[in-house]
């Protein structure tokens, strides 16, 4: 159903479609920063330093902890100091 709004200010156009029901969730199957963490453990350095293009410390330091969490990955600690990510098997 095309519906046409005129206000005192302005015209707003929106539609409204009938449906059953609302479609279930999307998850995504992995992560781009899973490849940095099974590199890691495939490799015998108990200590990397970890560096992306375009993104800070903290925030790689969040999210590889969040990936680590999700995969139930146990023995991997991420740090970062002096705003270097560092990846350390413990």
């Amino acid at each position: 159903m095309n519906v046409q709004l005129i206000t005192a200010m302005s015209e707003i156009r929106f539609n409204l479609t009938p449906i059953e029901e609302k479609p279930s969730r999307r998850y995504r199957k992995g992560s781009k920063y899973d490849p940095v963490l099974d590199r890691f453990m495939d490799r015998a350095a108990k200590l990397v330093e970890v560096s992306m293009e375009g993104k800070d410390a903290n925030y790689l330091r969040t999210q590889l902890n969040k990936r680590i969490e999700a995969k139930r990955l146990e023995g991997i600690k991420v740090s970062v100091v002096n705003n270097v990510c560092y990846l350390e098997k413990t």
